[in-house]
């Protein structure tokens, strides 16, 4: 719409400035007056003429006080012979300067002839652009089924394995991929097909996509690229179309790789969603899985596919001969966290305090993303300051910025509530540092950060894969650490424990409900959630146990609460000269 207004403004804008150079001309036309020949005659016996042009038949007459006159004379007449028939004396004749000029047909086109062709031209000019308008949105609908895959180009695409640290095993997988690509005969000889597809499993932030984008660049063949939800429209049908145009560009350009990002959006278990099997998105579906491993399955094309909710793909999607392996990105660990450290930080002037493997331990947990994140705000903190380098202290700022937030010194509180966030935090740090199993405290502030009034960090001496049950009875002990701190020093509690609350309880129904760790209800899971997708959201869980059960199951979970509170209450009854210290 923005276009169609651009240009006819610029139509509109051309016909005003030749309407405006018309009317400048003929209002220098309009000027000049046309006189008779028995005036033009009159004139020259009254001694008033002082020069005229003859033009063809056109007589340009200049007067002595110099106005200008034009009158017309016969074509075959000459000038002398019109004045002697007028009887006009000799000297009369010889006292004007008489010239010959150019016949005025340049004028007479331009006045004549160019007012009727320069609409023309202008009406001719709107008809062929509306028309080219309209075959614009017929040529829009007919590419709408097209797909929007994008081809990356490999000189601009400079990122290699080399450029993503960690995730050693997914990058074997892919670089056995990218090898058969480059060299199909050294696997065919051994009798290997070339995988259909690998589906890259991981948390947000752990690199799915880098990875995806350092196979293009270490891939010596077109690697298309494109996102699952840039399949599914409105309209029925455009999906699936889409689609079969993606793969159809793929097989032109085969051997190649192609790459769906976040296929979750397109890859849903069928028959989980509303809008029962003639949905959009399963016919997209249902395309995609017979151009992966349909009739027609002779074709070299790799697909690559990314998603976190590796839990909602359709079955039919997982299995071998589409997606044959699935590559499993985790979160970094310590060594892995100070490879990717050393990457981002490559650019970036580094005080000589920092150690980046203290950064590593002090990121348990941290994915590729959020230390990359980690370091772009020491670099815009330390540039803030005015420092010429990042120093070790602002990237442990940093650190603390990412998980919580940014330091809200101007956030006001009464004295009171200073001392009562003091106890609480207190509570949590004493706690932790007492029990065995508890991480060790690593940070407490009472400053503000992002929601949190104060703040305990605990930080594990180690990455752990596994956790034990006497480890989340020492966490849940922590957790209620402030709550029984407040209830111990001022006899009440108040709402900054509800967040404390909320993920004790949770530890607790985990503890019970899915890892099968309470004793009376044994090693069996409860409850399943069932993937009702309606508006993005999980509306649905299903009960698989009763309602005896149910009440059992509630009253294993206040148990463990209570028990975590007696645990901190006496802790902390028993090291109050601590507390107040």
């Amino acid at each position: 719409m923005k276009n169609i207004i651009k240009n006819f403004a610029v139509f509109f804008l051309i016909f005003a400035i030749i309407a405006t150079i018309f009317s400048l001309f003929d209002a220098s036309q309009k000027n000049v007056e046309q006189i008779s020949v028995d005036r033009l005659v009159e004139e020259i016996k009254n001694d008033e003429v002082a020069k005229i042009e003859v033009r063809g038949s056109q007589l340009d007459v200049t007067l002595k006080n110099s106005n200008q006159q034009v009158s017309k004379k016969e074509m075959n007449e000459s000038l002398n012979e019109l004045l002697k028939n007028y009887e006009v004396p000799s000297e009369k004749v010889q006292a004007v300067e008489i010239s010959v000029g150019d016949e005025p047909n340049s004028g007479m086109f331009v006045s004549t002839i160019l007012p009727f062709v320069i609409p023309g031209l202008f009406i001719i000019g709107l008809i062929w652009f509306m028309m080219r308008q309209v075959q614009g949105v017929n040529s829009r609908a007919m590419s709408f089924g097209q797909s929007g895959a994008k081809l990356a180009d490999q000189q601009k695409n400079k990122v290699s394995f080399k450029d993503v640290a960690g995730a050693k095993e997914a990058k074997e997988d892919l670089l056995e991929v990218v090898e058969f690509l480059r060299q199909p005969q050294k696997f065919i000889v051994m009798g290997a097909k070339i995988p259909k597809g690998l589906l890259l499993l991981g948390a947000p932030g752990t690199g799915k996509t880098l990875m995806a984008r350092a196979v293009a660049g270490e891939a010596k063949v077109p690697f298309f690229h494109i996102s699952g939800s840039e399949f599914v429209e409105m309209f029925v049908g455009v999906g699936a179309s889409r689609v079969r145009d993606l793969f159809k560009k793929a097989k032109k350009a085969s051997p190649c790789i192609v790459f769906i990002d976040e296929i979750d959006a397109v890859g849903r278990q069928r028959g989980a969603g509303l809008g029962g099997s003639h949905d959009e998105r399963e016919q997209t579906l249902n395309q995609i899985l017979v151009e992966m491993d349909g009739f027609d399955n002779q074709t070299n094309i790799i697909v690559l596919a990314a998603t976190n909710r590796p839990d909602v793909l359709d079955p039919a999607l997982l299995r071998p001969g589409r997606f044959d392996r699935q590559v499993v990105i985790d979160l970094p660990d310590i060594r892995d966290r100070e490879e990717i450290l050393k990457i981002h930080a490559n650019k970036k002037p580094l005080a000589k305090d920092v150690n980046l493997k203290l950064v590593a331990q002090r990121t348990p947990g941290f994915s590729g993303a959020d230390l990359a994140n980690v370091l772009n705000e020491a670099a815009i903190l330390a540039a803030k300051n005015g420092d010429k380098n990042i120093s070790s202290q602002i990237i442990l700022d940093s650190i603390e910025r990412v998980m919580l937030g940014r330091e809200r010194k101007s956030y006001i509180l009464s004295e009171n509530e200073k001392k009562i966030i003091a106890y609480h935090e207190a509570g949590h740090a004493l706690v932790a540092h007492i029990l065995p199993n508890a991480d060790p405290v690593h940070k407490v502030s009472i400053i503000s950060r992002g929601r949190a009034a104060g703040y305990t960090i605990n930080l594990p001496k180690e990455d752990k894969k596994l956790k034990s049950y006497s480890e989340f009875i020492d966490d849940m002990a922590v957790l209620l650490g402030g709550y029984s701190s407040e209830k111990i020093f001022f006899k009440e509690v108040t709402t900054g424990a509800s967040n404390d609350l909320k993920r004790v309880t949770e530890t607790a129904k985990r503890l019970v409900t899915q890892f099968g760790m309470d004793e009376k209800l044994g090693p069996r899971t409860f409850g399943e959630k069932e993937e009702m997708i309606f508006l993005g959201k999980e509306i649905h869980e299903r009960r698989d146990y009763s309602e005896k059960t149910a009440e059992l199951i509630d009253e294993a979970i206040s148990e463990y609460i209570s028990q975590a509170q007696k645990t901190a209450t006496k802790l902390i009854n028993d090291h109050k000269d601590k507390m107040e210290k």
